[in-house]
């Protein structure tokens, strides 16, 4: 596996083991990880991401709040 540039979020704590990083590929998929735990690497499209980051963002994602 070529060697990774990993970028640490903005949003992170800043202390150790509290940051998440991305890392593109040469193919232009994304990895992700956390600090803490770098051997376990997630992997997704830049599509993808943007779709989970949005409904994130949105706050649509958590327990039904209407009851």
């Amino acid at each position: 596996m070529p060697r990774l540039s990993w970028q640490k979020s903005s949003f992170s704590g800043g202390g150790e083991g509290e940051c998440v990083e991305l890392a593109a590929t040469a193919t232009g998929h994304i990895r992700l990880r956390e600090s803490d735990r770098p051997g376990d690497i997630a992997a997704s499209t830049p599509r993808a991401l943007a779709n989970l980051l949005l409904v994130l963002k949105s706050d649509s994602w958590g327990p039904d709040r209407s009851r």
